[in-house]
């Protein structure tokens, strides 16, 4: 799920009374204790009973641990915050256990999207799990920090994986509805629809590789916990920085309140992604964009192509205007996130189009998959040579950007697609540097050579959405083999 309507229109309310009326040093508590209210509040509803209330709060938790992982109790910084982070965990507790009261309140007047579960039972739960993730955290770093990263890394990856592969996920929706009563033979990967789950997980990933490199600074709990639940990104992205963020909440009392520079601003971009998603994307949604079932039921190659480029033009729009809005509702808070898009479409090579295509993410997989990956690869024994590392590595970046998505065969070949076309793209640049530098002193043959390259890697890019639509990899493969008027 990500923002409604009714969502973005409260948050930009909210906004008003935030510059306006709120005293500047208690902006940075405004954020962290809305962030928290909003997971909850943007949670959709389960089938599984008070599983909407629990992932959120296991959110909270992992959150909690992650931080506390990648602590640096050495630091000055990190020592001189120990009271504000105990505030803060006071805090983050004492709203979760808030919220659970909603439970004696009338449906409509509840944040929570179903009833909470017995506040009792639920600080019961609380203290139990907290306890034994913070023993089991406490045995790992005994025996050296690395290893208490190591052992919330491997649990964010663990759920990660869960969630993303579809018979797992069912797996676990049948083993909790057996312990709720409920019928164990409705069970299915939606039972765990865990919303944000996806981003939280890259965000937890990036400050624990980040504190085992030793590049981490040092991060407040109130801090940390923001940025990982900030309501703004929270459900869409983007995948910011930690120290980015950290800039930006921790000037938030010199910051101008109620600023018309910046709620024009803000308010400009909410606008234009409003326009983007529910205008344009949604129209595109309404029979002109490509389904499984309008590619079943097309009937020429043409039209098949009509509704392809609907999807990638429905893809783009949807989504940069979720994030158009995100970045929106960021800057009304005082919060500028990350760009994610810079006309992906218009770009002329496909290592240009991931270099503007959620950029975000794309980063992340740079920095944690690429560039390991490839200095691992140099330090071997048996010196692969240069061009087997470059495919290795954006083979493996771009499957893991796939299987970002969902843990399938359609987008492990989506990811696959993207990686042997940056390959292919490499070798192609490398060996005709001097030929396209040439191109300079003609200028008809470089616009020719431009148009060239922009139309070869929009095909490529449109087509390679087939993988990413299609539930299978016969489907898409029998789509693709229609698209070229074969198989009909």
């Amino acid at each position: 799920m990500t923002f409604d309507l009714r969502a973005i229109l409260v948050l930009g309310l909210a906004a008003l009374p935030y510059a306006a009326l709120l005293a500047a040093r208690w902006r940075a508590w405004a954020l962290l204790a809305g962030s928290v209210l909003a997971i909850y509040w943007l949670q959709p509803p389960l089938p599984i009973r008070y599983a909407d209330f629990i992932l959120p709060t296991a959110t909270l938790l992992l959150t909690v641990a992650s931080w506390w992982a990648t602590r640096k109790p050495g630091d000055a910084r990190q020592a001189g915050t120990r009271r504000e982070d105990l505030v803060t965990l006071i805090v983050v507790a004492a709203l979760v256990a808030g919220l659970s009261l909603m439970r004696f309140v009338e449906a409509e007047y509840r944040i929570t999207v179903s009833r909470p579960p017995d506040p009792l039972g639920l600080v019961a739960g609380l203290a139990i799990a907290g306890a034994a993730l913070g023993a089991i955290l406490w045995l790992a770093q005994k025996r050296g920090p690395e290893r208490g990263l190591a052992v919330v890394g491997l649990l964010v990856i663990a759920l990660f994986v869960i969630l993303k592969t579809e018979p797992l996920a069912a797996a676990v929706g049948a083993w909790w509805r057996s312990l709720t009563g409920q019928d164990i033979s409705l069970a299915s990967g939606a039972d765990l629809n865990w919303l944000g789950f996806s981003y939280v997980a890259f965000r937890l990933l990036h400050t624990l590789r980040d504190r085992q490199a030793g590049i981490l600074p040092a991060l407040s709990l109130r801090e940390y916990v923001t940025y990982v639940v900030f309501f703004a990104s929270y459900t869409a992205g983007p995948i910011d920085r930690a120290e980015r963020f950290a800039g930006d909440f921790r000037v938030l009392p010199i910051v101008k309140g109620p600023d018309a520079g910046r709620f024009l601003d803000g308010l400009t971009r909410i606008a234009i992604g409003l326009f983007k998603k529910f205008v344009i994307a949604d129209s595109l949604a309404q029979g002109l964009s490509l389904s499984v079932a309008s590619a079943a039921q097309a009937d020429s190659a043409l039209w098949l192509w009509v509704l392809l480029y609907g999807y990638a033009f429905r893809l783009y729009f949807d989504f940069g205007g979720y994030t158009d809005i995100a970045i929106g509702i960021g800057v009304l808070f005082g919060i500028r996130l990350p760009e994610n898009f810079d006309r992906p479409y218009l770009k002329t090579s496909i290592t240009a189009f991931w270099q503007s295509w959620h950029m975000t993410l794309s980063n992340w997989a740079r920095f944690y998959v690429f560039t390991p990956l490839s200095r691992w690869m140099l330090t071997r024994s048996w010196k692969p040579s240069p061009a087997l590392i470059v495919l290795a590595a954006q083979l493996a970046t771009m499957i893991v950007i796939g299987l970002w998505h969902g843990i399938t065969w359609s987008f492990f070949a989506w990811g696959a697609w993207h990686g042997v076309g940056l390959f292919v793209h490499k070798q192609w640049s490398d060996r005709t540097r001097r030929w396209t530098r040439g191109l300079s002193a003609r200028p008809g043959h470089k616009r020719a050579w431009t148009a060239i390259s922009w139309f070869a890697t929009l095909q490529f890019v449109v087509i390679g959405w087939v993988w990413f639509l299609m539930p299978d990899v016969q489907q898409a493969a029998q789509t693709m083999l229609r698209l070229f008027g074969l198989g009909w």
